[in-house]
């Protein structure tokens, strides 16, 4: 476990020679998410049912790859090798793709849309605390690639089809969430940086307004899908 943060209101505290360790911690955390997202819609697309469904979620994965791109060329101008960065994330976020491998089509769009946008949400929320470059490429990597509309649009098509589908679903949904926050937990006793990012907030009012934010936006996300949150 890492001792060496520094205080929170320090975040910003990283010099071109040194960048602070939180900005480094998120962006390999986000450089290796979106490599695994750009793995999972390429697998995505091969198993699409029809072929307007696997050219949209290739253009997909290539914005994801796009991303990640993107965050390794922050790295570099930090001067950190991205593998480096990317390194301590890569046993928790296997261990969650592992633990929430879906079983067909829908899970997997359930999973793209509830579980990877409630841990964006989250990264949002720390990302408001970075440097003003690293906060823009973090912002902007997590903006939707069109995935949130395809998987509404499909998700609604097959429950309007076969409503039984809506329970099954449901209930992957929260299991999404219940190992989504174990992961986070889990990056959290291990990273301390990230960890001091939020504790920075300084206010349990606060800490609690951020995380009600997110279950909200995850409210809203499952509502559109047509499932009960």
């Amino acid at each position: 476990m890492q001792t060496s943060f520094p205080p929170a209101d320090a975040s910003a505290s990283g010099t071109a020679d040194q960048p602070d360790q939180a900005t480094v911690d998120l962006l390999g955390l986000l450089a290796y998410g979106e490599l695994t997202a750009f793995e999972r819609m390429a697998t995505d697309a091969r198993m699409s049912p029809t072929l307007g469904d696997k050219m949209a979620l290739a253009t997909m994965a290539a914005a994801e790859f796009s991303h990640f791109r993107a965050i390794c060329d922050e790295l570099d101008r930090l001067g950190v090798g991205p593998e480096d960065a990317m390194a301590p994330f890569i046993g928790p976020l296997t261990d969650f793709h592992n633990s929430t491998a879906p079983a067909d089509w829908l899970e997997s769009l359930v999973k793209a849309y509830v579980g990877d946008n409630i841990a964006a949400d989250f990264y949002r929320e720390i990302a408001t605390r970075l440097p003003g470059s690293s906060r823009e490429i973090v912002l902007r990597v997590l903006a939707d690639t069109g995935h949130a509309a395809f998987a509404v649009e499909r998700v609604r098509a097959a429950i309007e089809a076969n409503p039984t589908v809506a329970g099954r679903l449901a209930l992957w949904a929260r299991r999404l969430v219940g190992e989504a926050l174990t992961q986070a937990q889990r990056v959290g006793v291990d990273r301390d940086a990230l960890t001091g990012l939020l504790v920075g907030v300084g206010d349990l009012d606060a800490l609690a307004a951020i995380f009600n934010r997110i279950m909200s936006a995850h409210s809203r996300r499952m509502s559109a899908l047509g499932l009960s949150a």
